[in-house]
């Protein structure tokens, strides 16, 4: 994979993984679709796929600053 797309990918993730760590978003998702006894989880799942996107977006950055 090119450097530019593991960046890309680490930057939405983070993004995404943010705002549904950060603010209701999944919340209210999951009670309009009526499966909110899983919102429970959600820190179980959400806190460690945001440590992963950030550390992909870092060795992603590191990457690049290696090769220029």
């Amino acid at each position: 994979m090119k450097t530019s797309s593991i960046l890309g990918v680490g930057i939405i993730g983070t993004i995404t993984a943010a705002l549904c760590c950060f603010t209701p978003v999944l919340v209210v998702l999951l009670g309009a679709v009526g499966l909110s006894a899983l919102v429970g989880y959600l820190d179980v799942v959400l806190f460690p796929a945001l440590g992963f996107f950030i550390l992909l977006t870092i060795y992603a950055l590191w990457r690049k600053h290696n090769r220029s």
